[in-house]
């Protein structure tokens, strides 16, 4: 007798917190198998341990090799990934005048980069299977300019254009590569931003919120279970034709 479908193996990168547990645990409640990751084993296996989750990587995503293990790792205990989520990033601020080489190159080594790696672990097998999906996580930054952030939005620019490149590349495979882009976004990242600048000016939390807020013609903050909802729908097998998108998940901003 033909053996049962296994179910799909998830892994997403940055899933300790934020926009990727949110990812994680959505994959975790729809049953499938999941890795989540961080940089150090006890903050993944603490969040395996509250989602539920099937399996724990660690590792620094801007260390190339140490990625490539933990992902062959993965692979290894729970089998081949099905959905590769690229959500591991992070955002500097500076004008043009502290916007040096050395920002440049650590936005590119943690928003870039670990695409590229994790995109050459994973695609031998999906090929070999004839189905993939990769979704990024990257950001309105990648999208449209903001002030002060001129590194930051390079490289998510950049990463939309690796994510539109690969698409074409592997659209004959039966692997389709997407993005996200959040706007601002209810995380504890964007919750430590507002914290950095009341403590620079002084200026009360409510008003420095609105000048997150302000951008959304909704006026708020985008939820991360909004985000989480697109990347579930972008594996999903209702969107097999659809490759190569940036969605913007921000309220009409865009």
């Amino acid at each position: 007798m033909p053996s049962e479908p296994r179910p799909r193996h998830i892994l997403v990168t940055g899933s300790t917190r934020g926009i990727g547990r949110a990812v994680a645990a959505a994959f975790v409640a729809a049953g499938d198998t999941v890795t989540v990751h961080g940089r150090s084993p006890d903050s993944a296996e603490r969040c395996r341990a509250e989602l539920g989750a099937a399996d724990a990587i660690a590792a620094d995503v801007a260390d190339p090799e140490a990625l490539a293990t933990a992902l062959a790792a993965a692979a290894e205990r729970c089998g081949p990934i099905d959905v590769l989520v690229n959500n591991a990033g992070g955002a500097e601020t500076a004008p043009l005048s502290r916007t040096d080489v050395d920002q440049l190159r650590r936005m590119m080594a943690l928003n870039l980069e670990p695409m590229l790696v994790a995109m050459r672990a994973v695609v031998p097998a999906m090929k070999e299977r004839g189905h993939g999906r990769i979704v990024t996580v990257a950001s309105t930054a990648g999208l449209k300019g903001y002030a002060y952030v001129g590194a930051y939005c390079a490289a998510k620019h950049a990463a939309v254009g690796l994510t539109r490149a690969l698409a074409a590349e592997l659209a004959a495979t039966g692997i389709t590569v997407n993005a996200v882009c959040p706007g601002y976004t209810d995380t504890d990242l964007v919750s430590g931003s507002i914290d950095k600048l009341q403590e620079k000016t002084g200026r009360d939390r409510e008003s420095l919120l609105e000048t997150f807020t302000r951008t959304n013609p909704m006026g708020r903050l985008i939820r991360p279970d909004e985000v989480a909802a697109a990347v579930l729908w972008l594996a999903s097998a209702g969107a097999s034709a659809v490759t190569g998108q940036a969605i913007a998940v921000a309220g009409g901003e865009l």
